[in-house]
């Protein structure tokens, strides 16, 4: 079943236990489990998770691109002492809010409707996270992928903050935007692959503190495995995986790309 769609505007679909979030019927934006409305149904968000194991306890997480609310509703039950600002730039998107349990705004969580890029450049509350998962009908608008844009992320977080970005491999102009990513942090860039498609998560640090040691990433694997409902353990194997390997290139002097 699907609601009738505008030109480029968004629409649900649902199939079975599945609701969707999509803009031209082939690409899939977000999912909801409607049996479980608060789970990660996608493997791309819970590898966005993985900020985690950078930053395990954040103050306060900015997100550019509302979608489904996936990562909305699941921090605001797992992180209690956590606040969450979603910042989306079409209303049309924000008006589904409901059909997908997206809970009002209150004192913990709001809804801006905003340009994310402009948002970011003019922030006075530094968020200790920053997740950009923000991509239209034609995929990523182009000052999202800017380097203007990476460079006011890292002035905009907090020292020692993490940005999260959802790119996909597929596009043209991803090893663009990756080297714009690793110019604005400085190379603290990690990225790792998502299991159901090709979204590739970056991890960029504002700070001294990349990268974490084994230890660390473990350590907090484990903590974070007592609290939350999908598997940390793999995604800290994804992101140790690449930091061997990056750490394997520095060592031999070859150029570290995320």
């Amino acid at each position: 079943m699907t609601d009738t769609p505008g030109c480029d505007e968004p629409f649900v679909a649902e199939l079975g236990p599945l609701r969707s979030l999509q803009f031209d019927g082939l690409t899939v934006q977000s999912v909801m489990s409607v049996v479980e409305p608060d789970a990660l149904a996608l493997d791309y968000t819970r590898a966005m998770m993985g900020f985690l194991l950078f930053n395990p306890r954040p103050r306060h997480i900015v997100m550019v691109g509302l979608g489904g609310g996936s990562l909305a509703k699941y921090c605001l039950r797992t992180l209690p002492d956590t606040r969450f600002t979603a910042v989306e730039i079409n209303p049309a998107v924000i008006a589904l809010r409901d059909r997908f349990g997206i809970p009002p705004d209150d004192e913990r969580f709001r809804v801006v409707c905003a340009d994310g890029a402009d948002y970011v450049r003019d922030c006075e509350d530094a968020p200790d996270v920053l997740l950009v998962d923000g991509f239209v009908a034609a995929g990523l608008p182009p000052r999202l992928g800017s380097a203007d844009f990476y460079a006011d992320c890292c002035r905009a977080l907090t020292p020692g903050g993490v940005l999260v970005v959802n790119h996909w491999a597929g596009d043209s102009r991803y090893a663009v935007y990756a080297a714009r990513l690793r110019d604005a942090f400085d190379g603290r860039v990690l990225a790792i692959g998502a299991e159901d498609g090709d979204n590739r998560i970056s991890f960029a640090v504002s700070g001294p503190s990349f990268p974490p040691s084994r230890g660390q990433v473990l350590g907090r694997s484990a903590a974070l495995s007592e609290l939350h409902s999908f598997d940390v353990t793999d995604i800290a194997q994804r992101v140790l995986g690449r930091l061997d390997r990056m750490m394997g290139r520095r060592a031999g002097g070859a150029r570290i790309d995320s």
